[in-house]
């Protein structure tokens, strides 16, 4: 029988925790609950109130990885759940909204995947997201100097962006943005990608294309749809190490000159949430989302 862990008043069974999820670096499934707990304070308020999706590795990056997006059969009782519209009829999703929550999902070894807006508000974005994917040879480096083109273009706009590692490749660049449809926000970030790639033509390329791809940054803009969601801020990835979807600050993006020097992981984010706090906490502060032209 899993052991039951008493958290903030709910019982929450956690399994297996010997289990080693990550195989390259020997970190266990206990380990990695550790972290989640350790970094609560500052995924929680990027994850409350959004329907999520999880994309599981119960046996690690190595083994089978599969999306869940409908409430998981034995789902505790206590934890918040909402229903969301969908074209194929409607469906409930989970919603983390507490730390006992957040400790029963990351059991299920998953990375957590969020809607760029909030259940009881579907209709309106409230964040704009843009997935700067490098095709090899092009690296995060390449990424960092995309970033710095669409910050100032972005800015331009009365946008202010942030930037936060995807735990994989790239980088994504994040905003708080009010009064807008997912499709109208959709909309302006195809036409900063298509911005981006007149301006920067050898590096930049808007369309998913895989023959364009090749030493290019793709801009994704497509996860700015209301069906789309987004790998959170601070979840880990299932990748061969335990990466972690980080908050970087601009000048990390502007002296990046080879990969690895945005490469955090799991023992790496509590050091830098105590040096510089939640990075991303400006997103939360609806008084700073911007007005989209």
């Amino acid at each position: 029988m899993a052991p039951i862990t008493e958290v903030e008043g709910r019982r929450v069974a956690l399994s297996n925790l010997d289990k080693v999820v990550y195989p390259a670096t020997g970190l266990t499934k206990g380990e990695l609950l550790h972290y989640y707990a350790t970094a609560a304070g500052a995924l929680l308020p990027h994850l409350r109130d959004r329907p999520l999706s999880f994309l599981r590795y119960p046996d690690g990056p190595d083994g089978e990885l599969f999306f869940t997006k409908n409430v998981p059969p034995g789902t505790p009782d206590w934890v918040t759940t909402t229903r969301v519209a969908r074209s194929d009829g409607p469906a409930r999703m989970v919603l983390v909204q507490d730390l006992a929550s957040l400790m029963w999902a990351a059991n299920l070894v998953t990375e957590f995947h969020t809607h760029q807006w909030v259940a009881d508000e579907p209709g309106e974005a409230d964040r704009l997201v843009l997935d700067l994917d490098p095709g090899p040879p092009a690296t995060v480096v390449d990424c960092c100097e995309v970033a710095l083109w669409l910050r100032e273009r972005l800015a331009a706009d009365g946008v202010e962006t942030y930037a936060k590692t995807s735990g994989a490749k790239g980088l994504h660049l994040l905003a708080g943005v009010r009064g807008s449809s997912p499709r109208r926000v959709s909309e302006y970030a195809k036409e900063l990608a298509v911005a981006a790639e007149r301006a920067l033509p050898e590096l930049v390329v808007h369309r998913m294309t895989r023959r364009l791809r090749p030493g290019k940054v793709f801009v994704d803009w497509s996860q700015n749809a209301a069906r789309k969601t987004t790998a959170a801020p601070y979840t880990a990835r299932a990748r061969a190490e335990p990466a972690v979807s980080t908050p970087v600050t601009w000048a990390e993006v502007a002296a990046c000159r080879s990969p690895g020097e945005l490469v955090f992981r799991t023992r790496d984010v509590p050091d830098r949430l105590r040096d510089h706090g939640d990075l991303l906490a400006p997103l939360l502060d609806r008084e700073r989302a911007a007005a989209l032209p």
